[in-house]
């Protein structure tokens, strides 16, 4: 069997009268999306039509949960505690997941969004706590996280089944982490992706210093507020067709 790879986008995070992204547009070419769930981004009736949208084309629905931050979009740092921690994931993942349930979609994964996701790489007592709410939820979902960081390792240690998760349009630091872009600027499709191309054929990347290191990941990551992502998943898609790579949802790869 060659190698497969799910194609993930973070959407859903219009709010009101102001629009992010180009959702419908992107939900065109992935195979699986993060939907905001109302505290960085998304409302109840974006994460309604979002659900929606994704039953139509038949894609994998996963929360994509933040700070409670709708001004900063949940890129600025909030220090909160383990149980804090935890509270933010049940309540924001059950909002989803009740749409879910009422379009008659399961609940895929939890990928924490942002500042949230980022303070968790340093943080045992973050991490814990938002492992913890996952492992509440039932059917337990997926959890999407970057190979080799603190919350991939603690979810294995835990049992959770984690998915290691690849980031096109995002620099990587020499620790396997990565940047945070506050607003998405211009993004070379060429080059981001032959990145993506070395990532899933080699599990290797450069970094923003120009060390290469080694990446593991299921499912590549898009930015649906990137105006550019469109283009740039377009490209991708193709070229990862010319050299025998297959897009197959998680679920799928899952069951083998």
């Amino acid at each position: 069997m060659g190698k497969e790879i799910d194609l993930n986008c973070d959407m859903g995070e219009s709010f009101g009268i102001y629009k992010i992204g180009n959702d419908e547009e992107m939900m065109k070419h992935v195979t699986s999306i993060s939907v905001g769930c109302g505290f960085h981004g998304g409302d109840p009736h974006v994460m309604r039509k979002t659900v929606a949208l994704a039953k139509n084309y038949g894609v994998a629905v996963g929360a994509h949960p933040g700070f409670p931050d709708m001004i900063g979009f949940g890129r600025r740092k909030l220090e909160i505690d383990r149980q804090e921690a935890t509270d933010y994931i049940l309540y924001q993942v059950g909002a989803l997941k009740a749409f879910c349930e009422a379009y008659r979609i399961e609940l895929q994964h939890v990928k924490p969004h942002g500042q949230f996701y980022q303070m968790m790489w340093r943080s045992e007592d973050l991490t814990q706590g938002v492992l913890e709410a996952i492992r509440l939820i039932k059917p337990e979902p997926v959890f999407f996280a970057l190979y080799g960081t603190l919350p991939y390792q603690m979810a294995e240690e835990m049992g959770i089944h984690v998915i290691g998760e690849l980031y096109a349009d995002l620099d990587y630091l020499p620790d396997g982490t990565t940047t945070i872009k506050k607003v998405h600027g211009d993004t070379e499709i060429t080059a981001t992706t032959k990145k993506v191309v070395k990532m899933v054929l080699e599990g290797k990347v450069e970094t923003k210093d120009g060390r290469e290191i080694e990446v593991r990941g299921s499912s590549i990551c898009f930015h649906g507020d990137n105006p550019q992502s469109p283009a740039i998943i377009q490209t991708v898609k193709k070229t990862l067709a010319e050299n025998g790579i297959r897009i197959t949802p998680i679920g799928r790869q899952l069951k083998g």
